[in-house]
């Protein structure tokens, strides 16, 4: 295709940029649209996918005729049979008179089908009728009408997943796609972006009477290396809000990263469908924090209970084999430390001299027994409950302050709270 109709296509729809990929689009378009060829047209949501069929239009010997554009997604479900097809008098309630649908008003015409991936099944039967041999009936009617129209339509829906999960009809889909036009996303056009926004910038500066908006250099880099979700219907959205709110004309790049969501905000990237959220990796921690805390108790209960027994039986001190264990399986649970090398106890043994060994005075045998008898282990559920009561106590109730001393967010809190009626 020659640069200057690629130029003079551009200008003729409103359309900036020279990415490849764009203008490989736009000459696709313009081959196909003197045939009566079906097509598709693929993109993510924002990227300008209504200008590919205008073009196919206008370029066709059918441009005298109508052009309609139809958005599938916007259209209840139980009335867009009747607003594509039509619908005879009494054909349901509220249909008072006859009514002619799209495909019979758009006779000799074009229809731009956009998100045809939202269409209901059944009503994706009757749209291939139509595909295959021009036919369609009315809502209501058993008269077979024919319509001559030329169907462009456009998804920003993975169609071979659709397909997969039952949602879209394969064979729909092939009718459709006999040519497949693909419009890239707009942060893979980062050289047309600073073209994009000065065109907004000045469309708004004259709209609301303002001087145009201009970018420094490191406002033109964030602005080329924000990934632009929303391609360029969000650039558009966030030219018009820094013409009207900000009385600087020349633009930083701070000043542009308040009408950026999460422009300087590094997020944490996601391995795997089943990747678990950060509120499961802290209750996760949390939970084997909890289990380390318990399994420490029970040592110390075990050795409350050996030593107990040394002080009830302190004419024999000869160790038993449940001693032996229990002290064992301390002695292993201590790491080694060169700085502080633990001192360990050592039991008398049999061949040693008995030492005389008499309770001390201070200690109470029979109210520490009972002390140990009557210590009853928390829950998980009351260690967070009593955790989430020392962190409000100490954030005098404030819950921001409260969740960020806890590593959570502040709707987990409140939930707990909630829950525990705390």
């Amino acid at each position: 295709m020659e640069q200057s109709t690629l130029q003079s296509i551009k200008q003729r729809f409103g359309i900036i940029g020279n990415h490849p990929g764009l203008n490989r689009a736009i000459a696709k378009a313009h081959r196909v649209a003197g045939t009566d060829i079906s097509v598709l047209v693929t993109g993510e949501s924002g990227v300008g996918k209504e200008s590919i069929p205008k073009i196919i239009h206008q370029f066709s010997h059918r441009k005298h005729a109508k052009y309609i554009a139809v958005n599938c997604g916007a259209i209840p479900e139980g009335t867009i049979d009747s607003e594509l097809f039509g619908h005879e008098k009494g054909a349901f309630t509220g249909a008072t008179q006859t009514r002619s649908g799209y495909f019979e008003v758009a006779d000799g015409g074009t229809i731009f089908l956009d998100e045809v991936g939202e269409l209901p099944l059944p009503t994706q039967v009757r749209l291939l009728r139509v595909l295959e041999n021009g036919e369609f009936l009315k809502v209501g009617s058993s008269k077979v009408q024919k319509t001559n129209v030329r169907i462009v339509a456009a998804t920003n829906v993975k169609m071979q997943e659709a397909i997969q999960k039952g949602k879209f009809r394969e064979d729909l889909y092939y009718r459709l796609s006999t040519v497949e036009i693909a419009l890239p996303p707009l942060r893979e056009r980062q050289e047309d972006i600073p073209l994009l926004f000065r065109k907004f910038a000045a469309d708004f500066g004259q709209k609301y009477h303002m001087p145009t908006l201009r970018l420094d250099d490191s406002a033109q880099t964030l602005l080329q290396n924000y990934p632009w979700k929303g391609n360029i219907r969000q650039l558009r959205n966030v030219a018009e809000q820094l013409s009207v709110l900000e009385q600087d004309r020349m633009l930083t790049a701070a000043q542009l990263s308040h009408y950026l969501p999460q422009a300087n905000t590094q997020l944490p990237a996601l391995i795997g469908a089943d990747q678990k959220s950060d509120s499961s990796d802290f209750a996760n921690e949390r939970e084997i924090l909890y289990k380390i805390l318990f399994d420490m108790k029970k040592d110390l209960n075990d050795l409350k209970k050996l030593t107990l027994d040394l002080f009830e039986k302190g004419e024999d001190l000869h160790p038993t084999e449940e001693h032996q264990n229990i002290l064992q399986k301390l002695y292993d649970e201590v790491p080694s430390q060169d700085s502080a090398p633990v001192e360990t106890l050592a039991l008398p043994s049999q061949n040693s001299a008995t030492p005389e060994l008499q309770t001390p005075p201070e200690v109470d045998k029979y109210s520490y027994a009972e002390a140990i008898v009557e210590e009853e282990p928390l829950s998980l559920q009351e260690k967070e409950i009593e955790m989430i009561r020392e962190a409000l106590s100490r954030s005098d109730g404030k819950r921001k302050l409260a969740a960020e001393e806890l590593g959570i967010s502040e709707r987990t809190l409140y939930r707990k709270i909630k829950q525990y009626e705390l």
